[in-house]
């Protein structure tokens, strides 16, 4: 190591080697000598000139070399060295607009959007036809709020015809979106798709649009792009925009005849023809594959169809057509779980056929696909004794698949899955029974994030307030999905949070072995399954990072029991995400489940499908009102709206108490449109995070939170906590 008298000596012998162009000899020394005296000016200056010096010396000598490694740099993400590096690369070769733009696209990158721009105004003075910096400046204008002018860039950029095109398409349709302009943008992220069939972003910019869209003109150029959509397993969630597309179908010329004619009019119509014209909208046919149909007149002409072609089976002709249609209608009917009302008419038919099917099968003689398909729109085809002795042929594959091979799968998969401890208790027996016989809910894609994200990042756009930042620094982080149901939340969260270890519990089998399946499916190694209670979870001996709870602990016998485990299950500095029925949203259920109490109707299939017939001839508005909710659209989840074994509601107010009773923080909602509509009125930036504004806010808008309140909440380090304990016991508990 160096005596400090001897650094003078170092110093000089360093400007020997730069006088000779020894560079990296002079490096070696000023190193040296910042290892003895790391805090020593004049050595961190000296070694910062000999970088530029050697930086100067490099771009003179191998100008492409230096600029290969700036771009490395930028590879790696230190936007602000390749900003320094490039200026000065800039004063040996200004007109150099590849250098430009890549200072404004380091620029753009650390949100110095006006030095962006500036940059990539100067790339475009030397060469105004270069698309990658109109691309570039059209970003940097959006950041600005500065839409407009954002959108003319992106049109000159498009008019080039490069490469970036379908990029610019995609960019100008957020501009448009942010402006309002749904339709415009639909139009340019289709356009963007057009060019690029696998353009991720624009895909999933669409799913975005169409979630709160509905459609008042036909638009026939996007149902390639929806029927895309809707096969991808990721970008969305079908029943997330099945209103949108609704929507959107009703408006083309045939199906609205017949919606006019056979709902309204009630004329009946061949159903040949009928269905060979729905099968030429395969938009139609991918949607009723994937995702119960939440629209009460199609549903009436969905059904009118299935009773016509029982009726007309025997008669009906084997046609490429009807059979896609009847594949179409058995999926749909498979995932909705056969909520369509029957009558003694459909009965009869029904028992004839599968006697005419068991007969052939008995005789060894394979029966019509037509007749398959027909029973697989009533029953599932694992319900019949005799479906192991069909030749799987294509017109049945699909159907199939689902109905027989995939529920294979997931019997074979329930002996496989751990419990941690035999469910117990009148509550959880009876709720895990609902979900045996139930699983909640059925769904076939899933709109999965598109990449990993760091927590730091995550919570960033979250807009959370945080009172503990240590969470932001955990890179792998260990999640517990208290509730997994069949699977949608557990490969959301597996997939959103980078590098994450997560533990879904749940207290139905049948529940479990579906969400493994996707989850093997969709080839996600980082979920491990449990069958548990909630209340039994301190036997893993272990603390998560992050909690996720949503529409669990309602359902429980005692919620606050529930929390408090969930609780002590959580670090220190840990947070949770919770999801509660909200009392004031849910008056009208509140009320429809009084009535049906009161009748005495029970939650067997038969009685159900009646009491949803009668729900929607009636004219009272909470039965209306009820009919709003997706939920009313597929069986399983229609018992969970109206016929739950168990359920509680909660008022903000009382959601503040059990917070401040179990020693939790309140960090703020996860709902962005409630949140922007909150804003409206609630201008300072903490009135976010203050729950009595909240109440006031939710008084005034009563259905608010329809869904649900989903929040997050955050347990403090221990120290904070002992503050907090001793704060509480000179208050009154406000545990419900």
């Amino acid at each position: 190591m160096l005596a400090k008298t001897s650094v003078d000596q170092a110093l000089t012998k360093a400007k020997i080697h730069i006088r000779k162009n020894e560079i990296q000899e002079a490096q070696k020394l000023y190193k040296s000598i910042l290892v003895a005296f790391p805090k020593n000016k004049r050595v961190q200056n000296a070694l910062s000139a000999l970088k530029c010096l050697n930086l100067n010396y490099m771009i003179k000598k191998q100008p492409q070399e230096a600029f290969n490694k700036i771009i490395d740099q930028y590879k790696k993400r230190e936007y602000s060295n390749v900003i320094d590096q490039l200026k000065v690369f800039i004063k040996h070769y200004p007109n150099e607009f590849i250098a430009w733009n890549l200072i404004g696209s380091s620029a753009f990158q650390i949100g110095m959007f006006n030095e962006a721009i500036e940059a990539f105004s100067k790339a475009l003075l030397i060469k105004p036809d270069y698309p990658e910096a109109l691309n570039n400046m059209g970003n940097a204008l959006k950041e600005q709020g500065e839409l407009d002018k954002a959108i003319e860039v992106y049109r000159k950029c498009i008019m080039l015809k490069s490469n970036c095109t379908a990029d610019c398409y995609n960019n100008m349709g957020v501009a448009l979106k942010d402006k309002g302009k749904l339709e415009d943008a639909l139009e340019a992220f289709n356009k963007a798709i057009k060019l690029r069939h696998d353009h991720t972003a624009a895909y999933n910019n669409i799913s975005i649009i169409l979630k709160g869209m509905i459609f008042t003109k036909s638009n026939p150029g996007l149902y390639n792009s929806i029927i895309t959509l809707l096969e991808k397993k990721s970008n969305v969630r079908p029943r997330n925009i099945v209103k949108s597309v609704i929507s959107l179908l009703k408006l083309d010329p045939k199906l609205s005849f017949y919606l006019q004619r056979i709902c309204k009019d009630k004329v009946k119509l061949p159903i040949k023809k009928v269905v060979i014209n729905l099968s030429e909208l395969t938009l139609l046919l991918k949607l009723m594959s994937v995702c119960p149909i939440a629209d009460i007149e199609m549903e009436y002409l969905l059904a009118s169809i299935r009773a016509n072609i029982l009726f007309e089976i025997p008669y009906l002709k084997k046609t490429p057509e009807i059979l896609k249609f009847q594949s179409a209608l058995s999926l749909n009917c498979f995932i909705n779980e056969y909520i369509y009302n029957q009558s003694k008419n459909e009965n009869k038919a029904l028992k004839e056929l599968e006697g005419l099917v068991k007969l052939s099968l008995d005789n060894n003689l394979q029966p019509s696909p037509q007749f398959i398909l027909c029973l697989a729109s009533y029953k599932p085809l694992n319900h019949y004794g005799w479906y192991d002795k069909l030749v799987v042929s294509s017109e049945i594959e699909d159907v199939f698949t689902r109905q027989v091979v995939e529920s294979k799968q997931e019997n074979n998969l329930k002996s496989k899955l751990p419990t941690l401890k035999e469910i117990e208790g009148e509550i959880s027996l009876k709720v895990k029974e609902q979900y045996e016989s139930n699983p909640y809910p059925r769904w076939v894609n899933l709109g999965l994030p598109i990449q990993h994200k760091n927590i730091s990042k995550i919570f960033k756009n979250k807009n959370l307030k945080l009172f503990n930042n240590r969470i932001k620094e955990v890179k792998d982080p260990s999640i517990l999905v208290a509730g997994c149901g069949t699977g949608q939340h557990s490969l959301d969260t597996a997939i959103r949070f980078k590098k994450s270890k997560i533990v879904a519990i749940d207290l139905s089998l049948s529940s479990l072995a579906y969400a493994k399946r996707k989850t093997q499916e969709l080839n996600v190694q980082n979920i491990e399954y449990i069958q548990a209670d909630i209340l039994d979870l301190h036997k893993l001996h272990k603390q998560f990072d992050i909690i996720e709870s949503v529409g669990v602990l309602h359902h429980m016998n005692d919620p606050f029991e529930g929390w408090k485990v969930l609780v002590n299950c959580l670090k220190p500095g840990g947070l949770m995400r919770i999801g509660l029925y909200s009392e004031l949203a849910r008056q009208h259920v509140v009320k429809l489940r009084k009535e049906i109490l009161d009748k005495g109707i029970k939650s067997k299939d038969v009685d159900m499908k009646l009491l949803r017939f009668n729900l929607i001839n009636s004219q009272k508005k909470h039965h209306i009102q009820t009919q709003n909710s997706n939920d009313f659209y597929s069986l399983s989840e229609f018992r969970d709206l109206l016929f739950h074994v168990q359920e509680h509601r909660f008022t903000i107010p009382q959601i503040k108490g059990l917070l401040n009773d179990l020693g939790l923080k309140f960090c703020g909602f996860e709902a962005e449109n409630i949140n922007s509509q909150f804003k409206l009125t609630n201008i300072d930036k903490e009135d976010m995070y203050n729950l009595d504004k909240w109440h006031v806010f939710e008084e005034a808008n009563n259905m608010a939170f329809e869904g649900m309140y989903q929040f997050w909440c955050q347990k403090p380090e221990l120290k904070e906590r002992i503050k907090l304990n001793k704060r509480q016991l000179s208050t009154t508990s406000t545990r419900l």
